[in-house]
């Protein structure tokens, strides 16, 4: 597991890791680097890598807002370990890739 405080440290550290990184978890809203733009900068060279949106604000807030598309994998906080292991379930299963979102949504 690979953690970071930022989404410049985020990035950094994806840059520099040699090995696979399966999935991001990020938050949607971040100081100076969104979550959507830390995935569309990742997006390029960790095209397989998979992405969760969590946020304190509603799936509907965001998505109204333009901050985020629609059917993209989120969850709300604040976030129960259940529901996190579900959703990390479920998306590392299905076959969506960071190259796979839609235009606009990063």
């Amino acid at each position: 597991m690979l953690e970071s405080a930022t989404g410049g440290d985020a990035l950094l550290t994806c840059e520099r890791h040699q090995g696979e990184v399966d999935l991001l978890l990020t938050d949607v809203v971040m100081p100076k680097m969104s979550g959507p733009q830390l995935v569309e900068r990742l997006a390029r060279i960790r095209p397989g890598m998979k992405v969760l949106f969590m946020s304190g604000y509603t799936d509907e807030t965001i998505v109204n807002h333009g901050v985020l598309d629609a059917g993209l994998a989120f969850l709300q906080k604040p976030i129960m370990p259940e529901a996190l292991l579900g959703k990390l379930r479920e998306v590392l299963s299905s076959s969506a890739r960071t190259r796979d979102l839609p235009s606009g949504s990063t």
